[in-house]
């Protein structure tokens, strides 16, 4: 039977669907990567986490781990891959999982929604779940990393300034105004 940490199968697509709003198959699959990451690495440690997409997989890493964006210990990198490592703190050290091209080919309609081949009106999504139930962890690759020491440092905040030009508060090693308004591409010059 299909288990991702403590849940079962299904019990795990009910959490999907109330976090992620619907159910992905994309968090279906992260969980499973999660999981066999988290039974990969060293018992007891305390450690963050690396997605290379901004889609679907960083659900899955907050849903069962204790690593969110909120509190910093999940780094997202938009490599565009499907990819996940989890990595000690200090050092470093940790397990890449990544979905594997070679190990999707037994599985069809999970190789039609990963690249993509149909419109995702005209998948089987019935098929595509019980495959992802059936593939489990069969679907990824393993390797023991180190990232990079970027990955494992925290920036502290240090001191809060007053932007002159927004009058909002920001982080004044950032600068002489904040990075909102060096950057007026999020919102525009002009008026809502």
């Amino acid at each position: 039977m299909a288990t991702i940490f403590s849940y079962s199968f299904d019990e795990y697509v009910d959490l999907v669907k109330s976090f992620h709003g619907h159910v992905a198959p994309g968090v279906a699959i992260g969980g499973f990567m999660v999981d066999l990451a988290f039974k990969t690495l060293p018992a007891g440690i305390r450690f963050q986490a690396l997605c290379e997409t901004p889609k679907c997989l960083p659900d899955a890493v907050q849903l069962l781990t204790s690593c969110t964006a909120g509190n910093g210990r999940l780094k997202i990198v938009n490599f565009g891959r499907y990819a996940l490592t989890l990595y000690e703190n200090q050092a470093g050290k940790g397990v890449r999982v990544s979905v594997s091209p070679k190990k999707l080919e037994p599985w069809s309609e999970i190789q039609t929604w990963f690249y993509k081949r149909k419109p995702k009106k005209d998948q089987g999504f019935d098929l595509l779940m019980s495959q992802v139930r059936k593939a489990e962890s069969t679907l990824f690759d393993v390797q023991k990393v180190r990232v990079a020491q970027s990955f494992t440092t925290t920036k502290r905040r240090g001191a809060f300034a007053i932007c002159p030009r927004c009058h909002e508060s920001y982080p004044a090693d950032d600068g002489e105004i904040c990075l909102g308004c060096k950057d007026e591409a999020t919102y525009g010059t002009g008026k809502a």
